[in-house]
Protein backbone atom coordinates (compact mmCIF):
# COMPACT_ATOMS: atom_id res chain seq x y z
CA UNK A 1 0.00 0.00 0.00
CA UNK A 2 0.82 3.40 -1.00
CA UNK A 3 2.18 5.10 2.51
CA UNK A 4 0.10 7.93 3.71
CA UNK A 5 2.27 11.17 4.15
CA UNK A 6 1.32 13.39 7.16
CA UNK A 7 0.10 16.86 6.80
CA UNK A 8 0.66 19.77 9.25
CA UNK A 9 -2.00 22.71 8.77
CA UNK A 10 -0.49 25.89 8.94
CA UNK A 11 -2.07 29.27 8.95
CA UNK A 12 -2.81 30.30 5.19
CA UNK A 13 -4.08 26.58 4.36
CA UNK A 14 -0.12 25.68 3.23
CA UNK A 15 0.68 22.14 3.88
CA UNK A 16 3.90 21.09 5.04
CA UNK A 17 5.16 17.57 5.42
CA UNK A 18 7.58 15.30 5.14
CA UNK A 19 10.36 16.21 2.42
CA UNK A 20 12.59 13.39 1.36
CA UNK A 21 12.41 12.03 5.06
CA UNK A 22 13.14 15.13 6.90
CA UNK A 23 10.87 17.49 8.39
CA UNK A 24 10.91 21.04 7.80
CA UNK A 25 11.44 23.15 10.74
CA UNK A 26 8.18 24.55 11.74
CA UNK A 27 7.62 28.33 11.01
CA UNK A 28 6.79 30.59 13.91
CA UNK A 29 3.67 31.09 14.09
CA UNK A 30 2.73 34.81 13.80
CA UNK A 31 1.84 36.59 17.14
CA UNK A 32 -1.62 37.20 17.54
CA UNK A 33 -2.60 41.03 18.00
CA UNK A 34 -2.68 41.32 21.71
CA UNK A 35 -6.33 41.76 23.30
CA UNK A 36 -6.38 44.87 24.83
CA UNK A 37 -6.08 45.76 28.37
CA UNK A 38 -8.64 47.30 30.39
CA UNK A 39 -6.94 51.25 30.51
CA UNK A 40 -5.77 51.91 33.91
CA UNK A 41 -6.22 55.97 35.32
CA UNK A 42 -3.21 57.38 36.19
CA UNK A 43 -4.79 58.37 39.57
CA UNK A 44 -7.01 56.97 42.15
CA UNK A 45 -10.24 57.37 42.20
CA UNK A 46 -11.24 59.86 44.88
CA UNK A 47 -13.46 58.69 47.55
CA UNK A 48 -16.32 60.82 48.94
CA UNK A 49 -15.08 63.58 51.70
CA UNK A 50 -15.33 62.08 55.21
CA UNK A 51 -17.49 65.15 57.04
CA UNK A 52 -15.74 66.98 59.46
CA UNK A 53 -16.89 68.54 62.56
CA UNK A 54 -17.80 71.21 60.23
CA UNK A 55 -19.89 69.44 58.02
CA UNK A 56 -21.56 66.91 59.76
CA UNK A 57 -25.16 67.15 59.91
CA UNK A 58 -26.01 68.67 63.86
CA UNK A 59 -28.94 66.95 65.27
CA UNK A 60 -31.78 70.37 65.66
CA UNK A 61 -32.19 71.67 69.19
CA UNK A 62 -35.24 70.66 71.25
CA UNK A 63 -36.26 71.03 74.41
CA UNK A 64 -36.20 68.21 76.65
CA UNK A 65 -38.77 67.05 78.70
CA UNK A 66 -38.45 68.25 81.59
CA UNK A 67 -37.74 71.69 80.05
CA UNK A 68 -40.93 71.54 78.19
CA UNK A 69 -42.95 70.92 81.22
CA UNK A 70 -41.67 73.76 82.57
CA UNK A 71 -41.71 76.09 79.80
CA UNK A 72 -45.81 75.48 79.84
CA UNK A 73 -45.94 75.95 83.62
CA UNK A 74 -49.05 78.36 84.33
CA UNK A 75 -48.77 81.18 85.91
CA UNK A 76 -50.65 80.30 88.64
CA UNK A 77 -48.23 77.01 89.20
CA UNK A 78 -45.54 79.79 89.36
CA UNK A 79 -47.60 81.67 91.77
CA UNK A 80 -48.09 78.21 94.24
CA UNK A 81 -44.30 77.54 93.69
CA UNK A 82 -43.48 80.98 94.85
CA UNK A 83 -45.93 80.71 97.68
CA UNK A 84 -44.40 77.33 98.86
CA UNK A 85 -40.93 79.16 99.36
CA UNK A 86 -42.42 82.01 101.00
CA UNK A 87 -44.21 80.89 103.66
CA UNK A 88 -41.32 78.98 105.65
CA UNK A 89 -39.64 82.40 105.77
CA UNK A 90 -42.20 84.08 106.77
CA UNK A 91 -42.80 82.03 109.77
CA UNK A 92 -39.24 81.90 110.21
CA UNK A 93 -39.15 85.93 110.77
CA UNK A 94 -41.99 85.66 112.45
CA UNK A 95 -40.45 83.64 115.56
CA UNK A 96 -37.24 85.18 115.14
CA UNK A 97 -39.08 88.87 116.01
CA UNK A 98 -41.94 87.43 118.24
CA UNK A 99 -40.53 84.32 120.32
CA UNK A 100 -36.52 85.82 119.99
CA UNK A 101 -36.96 89.57 120.41
CA UNK A 102 -35.16 89.64 116.92
CA UNK A 103 -36.19 93.52 116.05
CA UNK A 104 -34.90 94.74 119.82
CA UNK A 105 -31.73 96.16 120.12
CA UNK A 106 -28.99 94.43 122.05
CA UNK A 107 -28.92 96.31 125.94
CA UNK A 108 -26.09 96.73 127.87
CA UNK A 109 -25.74 97.51 131.87
CA UNK A 110 -23.57 100.98 132.56
CA UNK A 111 -23.10 100.15 135.97
CA UNK A 112 -19.54 99.41 135.36
CA UNK A 113 -18.89 101.52 133.73
CA UNK A 114 -20.24 104.01 135.62
CA UNK A 115 -18.03 103.27 138.87
CA UNK A 116 -15.41 102.77 137.08
CA UNK A 117 -15.43 106.34 136.47
CA UNK A 118 -16.49 107.05 139.80
CA UNK A 119 -13.70 105.08 140.93
CA UNK A 120 -10.71 107.03 138.71
CA UNK A 121 -12.33 110.51 140.39
CA UNK A 122 -11.95 112.53 137.77
CA UNK A 123 -14.87 114.24 137.60
CA UNK A 124 -18.06 114.15 139.22
CA UNK A 125 -19.92 111.28 137.49
CA UNK A 126 -23.96 111.42 137.25
CA UNK A 127 -25.41 108.37 136.27
CA UNK A 128 -29.26 109.54 134.73
CA UNK A 129 -32.18 108.67 137.09
CA UNK A 130 -35.92 108.66 136.26
CA UNK A 131 -36.03 107.88 132.58
CA UNK A 132 -38.38 104.97 131.42
CA UNK A 133 -38.32 101.24 130.69
CA UNK A 134 -38.53 102.08 126.61
CA UNK A 135 -35.18 104.11 127.47
CA UNK A 136 -32.76 101.35 126.64
CA UNK A 137 -28.96 101.63 127.19
CA UNK A 138 -27.04 100.47 123.86
CA UNK A 139 -23.60 101.16 124.95
CA UNK A 140 -21.57 102.61 128.01
CA UNK A 141 -17.58 102.67 128.21
CA UNK A 142 -15.10 104.94 130.37
CA UNK A 143 -11.74 105.68 129.12
CA UNK A 144 -8.92 107.75 129.56
CA UNK A 145 -7.96 109.81 126.51
CA UNK A 146 -5.60 112.98 125.61
CA UNK A 147 -6.19 115.83 128.13
CA UNK A 148 -8.46 113.99 130.49
CA UNK A 149 -10.70 111.19 130.26
CA UNK A 150 -14.83 110.33 129.03
CA UNK A 151 -17.57 108.55 130.59
CA UNK A 152 -20.10 107.68 127.69
CA UNK A 153 -23.47 106.10 127.42
CA UNK A 154 -25.75 105.78 124.69
CA UNK A 155 -29.25 105.70 124.45
CA UNK A 156 -32.04 103.97 122.19
CA UNK A 157 -34.65 106.82 122.79
CA UNK A 158 -38.52 105.46 123.05
CA UNK A 159 -38.82 107.05 119.76
CA UNK A 160 -36.40 104.69 118.15
CA UNK A 161 -33.57 107.15 117.97
CA UNK A 162 -30.48 107.44 118.81
CA UNK A 163 -29.06 109.99 122.11
CA UNK A 164 -25.65 110.05 124.02
CA UNK A 165 -24.38 111.33 127.42
CA UNK A 166 -20.81 112.28 127.56
CA UNK A 167 -19.18 113.25 130.50
CA UNK A 168 -15.93 114.25 130.39
CA UNK A 169 -12.88 116.84 132.51
CA UNK A 170 -11.62 117.12 128.61
CA UNK A 171 -11.72 121.03 128.69
CA UNK A 172 -14.38 122.49 126.41
CA UNK A 173 -12.28 124.19 123.72
CA UNK A 174 -11.01 120.56 123.08
CA UNK A 175 -13.72 118.41 124.29
CA UNK A 176 -16.76 120.32 121.83
CA UNK A 177 -14.68 120.23 119.04
CA UNK A 178 -14.30 116.10 119.13
CA UNK A 179 -17.51 115.72 119.90
CA UNK A 180 -19.83 117.90 117.95
CA UNK A 181 -17.11 118.07 115.17
CA UNK A 182 -16.40 121.94 113.35
CA UNK A 183 -20.19 121.56 112.46
CA UNK A 184 -21.16 122.24 116.27
CA UNK A 185 -22.09 125.99 116.71
CA UNK A 186 -23.73 127.97 119.85
CA UNK A 187 -27.66 128.70 119.22
CA UNK A 188 -28.08 129.92 122.53
CA UNK A 189 -29.37 129.28 125.98
CA UNK A 190 -32.12 127.23 127.47
CA UNK A 191 -33.30 126.57 130.95
CA UNK A 192 -33.59 122.21 131.79
CA UNK A 193 -34.29 121.45 135.04
CA UNK A 194 -33.50 124.54 136.68
CA UNK A 195 -29.87 124.84 135.21
CA UNK A 196 -28.68 126.47 132.24
CA UNK A 197 -27.70 124.58 128.99
CA UNK A 198 -26.75 125.19 125.89
CA UNK A 199 -27.53 124.58 122.33
CA UNK A 200 -25.50 123.59 120.10
CA UNK A 201 -25.76 121.96 116.07
CA UNK A 202 -23.62 118.75 115.58
CA UNK A 203 -22.78 116.28 112.82
CA UNK A 204 -25.64 116.01 110.12
CA UNK A 205 -29.34 116.01 111.31
CA UNK A 206 -28.04 116.00 115.15
CA UNK A 207 -28.45 118.68 117.96
CA UNK A 208 -26.81 119.17 121.92
CA UNK A 209 -27.54 120.30 124.96
CA UNK A 210 -24.34 121.39 126.45
CA UNK A 211 -23.89 122.10 130.32
CA UNK A 212 -20.04 123.62 131.59
CA UNK A 213 -19.26 123.02 135.17
CA UNK A 214 -16.36 123.30 137.11
CA UNK A 215 -14.02 120.68 136.77
CA UNK A 216 -17.06 118.87 133.93
CA UNK A 217 -18.35 119.08 130.81
CA UNK A 218 -21.73 117.21 129.95
CA UNK A 219 -22.87 116.78 126.68
CA UNK A 220 -26.46 115.16 125.44
CA UNK A 221 -26.32 115.19 121.95
CA UNK A 222 -28.06 112.72 119.24
CA UNK A 223 -30.73 112.71 116.11
CA UNK A 224 -33.58 112.36 118.44
CA UNK A 225 -35.99 115.37 119.21
CA UNK A 226 -35.17 118.03 121.03
CA UNK A 227 -37.81 117.18 123.82
CA UNK A 228 -36.58 113.78 124.07
CA UNK A 229 -32.53 115.34 124.31
CA UNK A 230 -34.26 117.53 127.03
CA UNK A 231 -36.03 114.66 128.77
CA UNK A 232 -32.39 112.60 129.02
CA UNK A 233 -30.85 116.30 130.06
CA UNK A 234 -33.32 116.52 132.68
CA UNK A 235 -32.25 112.88 134.42
CA UNK A 236 -28.80 113.92 134.80
CA UNK A 237 -28.27 114.88 138.67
Amino acid sequence: MTPVTPAVAVRGGATRGWNNGRVDPAQPAEPSPAEPKPSTPSQPTQSEPTPGPATRSQPTPGLSGREKARSERSPKDMAISLLVLLVPIALLLAFYRGFLGGDQPSTVDPAPAVEQARAANAFPVSQPAGLDDDWRTVSASYRTVEGGSNLRIGYLTPEGRGAQLVQSNVPPERLLPAELTAEGQPQGPTEVGGRNWQRYTARGNEQALVLLEPGRTVIVVGDARENELRRLADAVR
